[in-house]
């Protein structure tokens, strides 16, 4: 038995005291004053001939004038934090910056401009930053994703972007928006996770991540599923810097935001229609595109629709070893849902053809689920056999049974074997996988 999560305590969601609240609308409502009365007294003209640093000292400059004609508002360390807050609030997201600046958050949730949630280890808080108004968080919002050529607006009231270190962000304005504006932002780790620090994590055991080595290296190809926020964009790294660094490899996604340990990747991008409606690229746009780019395989962020069809055309006809992610509740509506994708491109075709053809392509299903407590994990890795009287076999290959929560409300339970060994082993081996008949033996593991 072994605690999955054992470093998180359990502790109630934090409540910020009103007076606190108070005072920090107060300030941030100064602080928008003075940002409007610091963008007005900037010398435009000049900005595009002065780099970067010198804007900021000019910037700093100001800002430090303007603060010292409220000394009777702003006390000594509100001035230092309002300069600070005020070159965030021209180069950077504001009152979220610290919180970006802050490794252990993974989440950041703007519900409304007074109440910002963090995800720290797998749980929620309540943090004490707070907007000004609705409009300075709008602010924020619109310059997040006009960095990407996107834009957000009562015409637009819904978007995707990344920021410049590879946050994924998703924003909601009104009218679809109640009670203000809504931001989402997916933080990543500065370093990309390895297996080997996955394993340390207890996402998943050494035995299981060395079969996942080999099935990466031996060219299988399989999903990865899982619900949102289980960890399959990390897994998918994780597992790239094993495919040899011979191949090429091309990423499609809607948002960038894969980390890949390889050396030769393609990246490419979905985009949205413009003001008129046109111009858009999906998905399966640019799975068709890729396939004339000479890739050795293709990593699809997130199959979501049409392109499961042609990502299993190109699985079947040359593009072994491709990887993509799925969301899913467990293995089988994994496969259930990209049935689904595929009669979405309009093709009526038999199930049995389709299942036919998906386990022609996919070798296995690798499920992710996030646990109580936060943790996540591989719950189930599985292989797919093929086709028996039009139903899929599958076959576990290893599990983990939660068996519990310890003191703190953490998941508890077990990896084992299910003491299956796997049809593609054979194949593996062939492709010069070393791997023990042991780590198939069942029990834990």
């Amino acid at each position: 038995m072994i605690s999955i999560n054992g470093t998180s305590e359990k502790r109630p969601a934090p409540s910020r005291p009103a007076q606190l609240d108070d005072k920090e609308l107060e300030f941030q409502r100064i602080k928008t004053v003075i940002h409007e009365e610091l963008v007005e007294s900037l010398d435009l003209s000049t900005i595009g001939r002065i780099d970067e640093q010198q804007l900021r000292g000019e910037i700093v400059r100001l800002a430090d004038e303007l603060c010292r004609l409220r000394r009777k508002s702003l006390s000594e360390i509100d001035h230092r934090r309002m300069i600070d807050e005020l070159v965030d609030e021209i180069f950077g997201l504001g009152p979220l910056e610290g919180l970006m600046r802050d490794e252990t958050v993974s989440d950041i949730l703007v519900n409304n401009s007074q109440e910002v949630f963090v995800e720290r280890n797998g749980r929620l808080e309540l943090t004490g930053v707070v907007f000004a108004d609705d409009q300075h968080l709008m602010r924020i919002i619109q310059r997040i994703v006009s960095r990407v050529g996107r834009r957000i607006d009562e015409v637009s009231p819904m978007v995707d972007a990344r920021l410049p270190d590879g946050s994924r962000v998703n924003a909601v304005a009104p009218p679809l928006a109640l009670e203000g504006p809504k931001l989402s932002i997916r933080r990543f780790a500065s370093k990309p996770f390895t297996l080997d620090s996955l394993c340390a994590r207890g996402a998943l055991p050494h035995p299981m991540a060395e079969f996942l080595k080999a099935a990466v290296a031996s060219r299988l190809s399989f999903l990865i599923s899982g619900g949102a926020g289980a960890g399959k964009t990390t897994l998918l790294g994780a597992l790239s810097g094993f495919i040899p660094h011979d191949e090429r490899l091309v990423t499609i996604e809607d948002s960038a935001e894969l980390t890949l340990l390889h050396p030769h990747v393609v990246r490419m991008e979905t985009r949205d229609p413009n003001t008129e409606g046109s111009g858009e690229v999906t998905q399966r746009e640019l799975v068709r595109n890729s396939l004339r780019m000479r890739p050795d395989r293709i990593l699809i962020g997130e199959v979501r629709g049409g392109e499961a069809l042609d990502m299993l055309q190109a699985m079947n006809t040359g593009h072994e070893g491709s990887l993509t992610t799925i969301h899913a509740n467990d293995t089988r509506d994994a496969l259930a849902r990209l049935e689904m994708m595929v009669a979405m491109t309009g093709f009526e075709l038999p199930v049995t053809v389709v299942r036919q053809y998906i386990a022609a392509g996919l070798k296995m299903v690798v499920h992710l689920a996030r646990l109580k407590g936060g943790q996540r994990c591989v719950t189930r890795v599985s292989e797919i056999v093929g086709v028996e009287n039009g139903v899929y076999r599958l076959e576990d290959i290893f599990r983990f049974e939660q068996t519990g929560v310890d003191a703190n409300g953490n998941a508890v339970g077990r990896f084992y074997a299910t003491g299956y060994q796997p049809a593609c082993l054979a194949r593996m081996r062939a492709s010069g996988a070393q791997l023990d008949d042991a780590i198939f033996a069942a029990g834990p593991c």
